[in-house]
């Protein structure tokens, strides 16, 4: 018989005043329930009953160890709610990762309807061009975009987005259009990348094809090189999700499509798999079908 077993007995047996009555009221056999509460005093040195033919009555030292056993098994009690109510209904605050601009066009506006679906939930989000060790730093789920390192965290894919090079229609009537990846060393190029911006574009599936390129503006800011785009000043690369909305109102347009890479995946990412909490799982099926219903995620 384990610790708390001992403590659920000697409760029983105590209320009982019985060590029949008691061992009924758990399904032991009195014996059983006999063997318990002697393990328990042998363990704590002191005697918790005093023993008749007809009954059993709590010595001054088992009336205190009563009260307190009662307050240890009612604790536990409340933490075993708490735990499956954290485990069956979507309950306390999610922390949630995922980079800048993914953040702001898709995982705030999915927060803020899940939000309003379960009140029981908040949720802390970092957004942060940057690959974060989710089990070091806490994090319940990350967006992911690109291939996933094995691992023993659970994914659920739910989208792709391509590496594309865009400019404005305006910027096409004054320049032309590249034909091949090698005609961008003739164009006006906009770099940007949130840590530092690359000046070296890479094409093809395999990325077999590398351009050097001389950028006329750097920028740490995606946003800040998208904005610079629309206004036809020159080219830019972005990935296709940064520049749904552009594309599709004609804003922007895409150059070099058949020189694009392989499409980089997208995942939702989180641990403990099935045995999650709820607001984890609950997460995950809600923000699944959300992403997937994006045309700009395929």
């Amino acid at each position: 018989m384990d610790r708390l077993q001992s403590l659920e007995v000697f409760v029983a047996v105590a209320e009982a005043e019985s060590f029949v009555g008691g061992a009924r009221r758990l399904g032991l056999s009195a014996p059983s329930a006999t063997r318990g509460v002697n393990a328990l005093e042998e363990r704590l040195g002191a005697r918790l009953f005093t023993r008749t033919t007809r009954r059993v009555r709590l010595t001054d030292v088992g009336k205190a160890y009563l009260e307190d056993t009662r307050h240890i098994l009612a604790q536990l009690q409340v933490a075993d709610d708490a735990a499956v109510g954290a485990a069956t209904n979507p309950v306390g605050e999610l922390r949630l990762t995922c980079s800048n601009e993914f953040g702001r066009i898709y995982v705030t506006p999915i927060l803020m309807d899940f939000l309003n679906t379960y009140p029981d939930v908040s949720a802390d989000v970092v957004m942060v061009d940057r690959v974060v060790n989710m089990v070091e730093e806490g994090f319940d789920v990350a967006v992911r975009i690109g291939s996933l390192p094995s691992s023993g965290l659970a994914a659920v894919r739910v989208g792709r987005v391509r590496r594309i090079v865009c400019g404005a229609p305006s910027y096409f009537r004054q320049q032309g259009f590249p034909q091949v990846p090698a005609d961008l060393t003739h164009h006006r190029i906009v770099a940007a990348a949130p840590v530092s911006p690359v000046t070296e574009w890479r094409f093809g599936r395999d990325l077999s094809t590398g351009i050097q390129l001389k950028p006329r503006l750097r920028l740490s800011s995606i946003a800040a090189a998208i904005s610079v785009a629309r206004q036809g000043w020159g080219l830019t690369r972005v990935l296709s999700y940064q520049v749904g909305h552009d594309l599709l109102d004609g804003t922007l347009q895409t150059v070099l499509e058949d020189y694009e890479p392989e499409p980089l995946p997208i995942h939702l990412v989180h641990a403990e798999g099935r045995r999650a909490p709820a607001k984890v799982r609950t997460f995950i099926d809600f923000a699944k079908q959300r992403l997937r219903a994006e045309s700009a995620l395929h």
